[in-house]
């Protein structure tokens, strides 16, 4: 039997507490943004010039805050690039550390919420490295995710630079519960049930897809929304580096599926979206998908995961 890892752990024991918290937390506060517009900012990347990458989250930033945007979303390893490959060590920083910090100045000087991607060194050890997305806001920083699920098959290689995470992030704000995933999680549904049951409204999901794999995340991001019943940005890449294309098509998907925006394909692009909180009510009622849930089940999905 394969060793049990932390976040086997975590799903088993925490998802049942998770479905009563979900059910009986108090939805009312007065203090949250219950409407508010989500920038899609669909760039391509300086490969490894972080000073540059830095630049553009700004100007793209300022851009989206002039169409009344208060949270501004980028594609996974948007400080550094995706193809890096050897030169991660090098560009990889601890969080916070000084781009993090660059990029808090960002947010404070435009009044927004921003989420990019970027490589992060543990702060144990300088050997491991994380494929990590972070959320800043007006006041500074509010927390990070590190990749839970690590391609390496096809083009992919994640698995020999990155260590993948263990734990879902949800975090409060000013703009409600947001949940951040990246990429090839959201081929595992219980990565987004997870943060969903953590209380995530909007669940953010950063990425680096090459046109390759369009087809998957065009039916996979619509159907992450409608079976946990909130929001889900998805913002690609765009572009090309070492010969893989990044076909763009980034969303914000509503959570009876609708598609609120979309940006296009293989081109930079910056669109804006509503997100509404009182629209996920009606679709709670008229699929009840997470009072439904039978949490009993999921103790035999982990049986049967770990005999694979």
């Amino acid at each position: 039997m394969r060793e049990e890892c932390p976040l086997q752990q975590n799903f088993n024991i925490e998802l049942s507490d998770l479905i009563l918290e979900y059910h009986s937390r108090d939805k009312g506060r007065k203090d949250l943004k219950e409407k508010f517009t989500v920038a899609l900012a669909q760039i391509s990347c300086q490969r490894g010039d972080k000073r540059a990458n830095i630049q553009k989250i700004d100007a793209y930033t300022a851009k989206a805050k002039k169409q009344g945007a208060d949270l501004i979303i980028f594609p996974e390893l948007s400080l550094t690039g995706y193809t890096i490959r050897d030169d991660l060590f090098e560009l990889a920083e601890k969080i916070p550390g000084p781009s993090t910090n660059a990029i808090e100045k960002i947010a404070k000087k435009h009044e927004a919420h921003i989420v990019f991607g970027m490589p992060e060194i543990s702060e144990k050890t300088q050997a491991t490295i994380y494929n990590t997305a972070v959320l800043v806001g007006p006041k500074g920083y509010i927390g990070k995710y590190r990749k839970m699920h690590l391609p390496t098959h096809s083009v992919f290689e994640e698995k020999r630079y990155f260590r993948p995470g263990y734990q879902a992030a949800t975090f409060e704000t000013e703009l409600g519960k947001i949940g951040l995933i990246i990429c090839y999680d959201i081929f595992f549904p219980e990565v987004c049930r997870l943060t969903r049951l953590e209380g995530a409204q909007l669940i953010v999901c950063i990425s680096a897809s090459p046109a390759i794999r369009r087809a998957f995340f065009e039916t996979l991001t619509v159907a992450r929304a409608i079976e946990n019943v909130a929001f889900l940005a998805y913002v690609n890449l765009v572009g090309i580096e070492d010969g893989l294309q990044f076909w763009g098509g980034s969303r914000l998907i509503a959570p009876n599926g609708r598609i609120i925006a979309k940006a296009k394909y293989d081109e930079e692009d910056l669109v804006i979206g509503e997100v509404d909180y009182a629209d996920i009510k009606p679709v709670e009622t008229f699929v009840p998908t997470l009072k439904d849930l039978r949490p009993e089940l999921f103790e035999k999905l982990k049986e049967k995961a770990e005999e694979l």
